[in-house]
């Protein structure tokens, strides 16, 4: 068995999933099957479709009908409606023929020539199903792939009439409070909402954007036109239910209400820096404000369900129906350029000065953990299905604010990456690139200038070179932490493991040369000078030999 073939079958062993699909082909698997299967994996995520394996993962081969596989691309174009163009390729597992067909995820709603249009999804169990695509979910589809603006969609069954002028001074309201666009509010009412983008006229008559109701709109119109749009923000203790509060006033107002729901839960304590003294809130509010409005805004408005708003002992949770959005996970969500499923709304909002106007307001939220030692937010529970932020309440660790507070000329004005890198090593003690280069989302290289910024500014010290190369805090931040003595601990690791590896070498090989040293202890030419006259002075080895072709031995 060669590595290929074992590959597959430890894929075809995980078992059919969102992007694995297994057909029998024992009794000639119909055309109109095939079609669509391939049409379900097309419309969802892509993937493989493997022709000639069971349910279970078992190869049972192809029929003689389809041994030929030429011919199958074309027969997948020809019955597809646009066309799909797939990649066959045949395969042999466990001496039986094999097709696996790679499905592309397509941008555009796939159909069968008959007109079947379908999706995969899990059950509850984890396995997968094909069910209809429904027309309801088409927005939600090309929303989440940035193909469209639901929330730019124009209501003409709504006249500018019904709409709640109130809610018009609430955003002039909210453009002074926040800092947005000064410019508009010297607009008259008919001229914000235009500028703004929430109405738009047709044959001369205007109305109301999906945007435009939920900053505009009455409650009785949002629940008519936008069934999906609620908030709910609740407070638990334990099992004990204290606050339950649900909302579908329009979205500046349920956004003050929230906040003023929230703001008797921050407690705040102070940390005295020099002559300042610096808040230690359990939530930060800005973090707090980043995220809701995130959920706000970015949230499938197709999809039923609320906006919760939870806190409990644990902590801060955030979660909006729909998941992330194209290109987005969990893996790059510090990294991704900032889109939205609602591009109108988010710019409305932005330009009120409700949220962080660069699109980065996630790094807003990072930081808003991170400068207290408390954990990164946590992103984790979220699913194809919807976003949940959580943000834990614990302790804030005083020492590591002080470090932030002290040094924040030197942290630079983006304090994320910095941040993320400093607070790492506070907890792992001892990183190299590679090993930090996940939490910063970055590639190594790019890690490697995030740390050498912090060695030059004196927040960390590097041990080794070359890949082997790692990196812990210094000794002024931990003596700045009253942490002395897990400085020396930390710091001294390195000597001690160096002259362990060194011994080590000698009694495997006899002897041992300076580029040995260096190669070995991911030293360059002084350090491994150093280290062999130290081992020298404690006679724990000596030197046989001068320069160049000097060994050293066991004493």
């Amino acid at each position: 068995m060669n590595d290929t073939e074992r590959d597959l079958l430890e894929l075809i062993r995980g078992g059919e999933n969102l992007t694995v699909e297994f057909k029998s082909d024992a009794k000639s698997l119909p055309d109109r099957d095939l079609i669509a299967a391939v049409v379900a994996l097309a419309n969802t995520e892509g993937g493989d479709l493997f022709l000639g394996v069971e349910d279970d993962g078992a190869p049972t081969g192809l029929h003689a009908n389809h041994r030929n596989l030429t011919g199958l691309p074309a027969l997948i174009a020809n019955k597809t409606i646009p066309s799909l163009a797939v990649r066959v390729e045949a395969l042999e597992l466990q001496g039986k023929p094999v097709a696996r067909i790679h499905v592309p995820k397509s941008r555009q709603l796939i159909s069968t020539s008959d007109g079947l249009l379908q999706r995969r999804r899990l059950r509850v169990d984890g396995s997968p199903e094909a069910v209809p695509f429904y027309p309801h979910e088409f927005t939600q589809r090309q929303s989440s792939m940035g193909l469209m603006d639901p929330s730019a969609m124009m209501l003409e069954e709504i006249s500018t009439d019904q709409l709640d002028p109130l809610q018009r001074l609430r955003i002039r309201n909210a453009i002074e409070k926040y800092g947005g666009e000064q410019s508009l509010l010297a607009l008259s009412d008919e001229e914000l909402d235009g500028a703004l983008g929430l109405v738009k006229t047709i044959n001369g008559k205007p109305h109301p954007t999906v945007a435009g109701l939920l900053l505009l709109g009455s409650e009785a119109l949002l629940r008519q036109h936008l069934p999906a749009y609620e908030v709910a923000f609740q407070v638990l203790h334990g099992t004990e239910v204290r606050v339950n509060e649900f909302y579908r006033k329009p979205l500046l107002e349920t956004f003050e209400q929230v906040e003023l729901q929230f703001k008797p839960w921050v407690i705040e304590e102070e940390l005295e820096v020099g002559l300042f003294r610096v808040p230690i809130p359990n939530y930060d509010r800005r973090a707090f404000r980043e995220g809701f409005v995130n959920a706000l805004v970015h949230r499938d408005f197709s999809r039923l369900g609320a906006v919760h708003v939870k806190l409990d002992d644990s902590g801060l949770n955030i979660s909006s129906p729909g998941g992330f959005i194209e290109g987005v996970n969990l893996n790059n969500l510090l990294v991704a350029p900032p889109q939205s499923r609602n591009p109108l709304l988010a710019d409305i909002i932005k330009r009120i000065g409700l949220a962080e106007r660069t699109g980065r307001g996630i790094d807003r939220i990072y930081e808003g953990m991170l400068r207290y030692g408390r954990p990164e937010p946590d992103y984790t529970l979220s699913t194809a299905y919807f976003v949940n932020l959580f943000m834990a309440n614990i302790a804030a660790d005083r020492d590591f604010l002080r470090m932030v507070v002290e040094q924040h000329d030197k942290l630079g004005n983006s304090h994320v990456e910095p941040l993320i890198a400093l607070a790492r090593l506070k907890d792992e003690r001892r990183l190299t690139t590679g090993e930090l280069a996940p939490a910063l989302q970055k590639s190594e290289p790019q890690t490697r200038v995030i740390l050498e910024r912090l060695l030059e500014v004196g927040l960390v010290e590097a041990h080794g070179t070359g890949r082997g190369r790692s990196y812990t805090l210094s000794a002024k931040v931990y003596q700045g932490a009253g942490q002395k003595v897990a400085y020396v601990r930390q710091a001294g690791f390195d000597a001690i493991q160096q002259e362990q590896m060194v011994l080590s070498f000698i009694d495997t090989h006899g002897s041992i040369k300076r580029a040995d040293v260096m190669e070995l202890c991911h030293l360059d030419r002084n350090q491994a000078y150093r280290l062999l006259t130290r081992m020298k002075g404690a006679k724990q080895i000596k030197q046989i030999g001068e320069q160049k072709g000097a060994t050293y031995e066991r004493v």
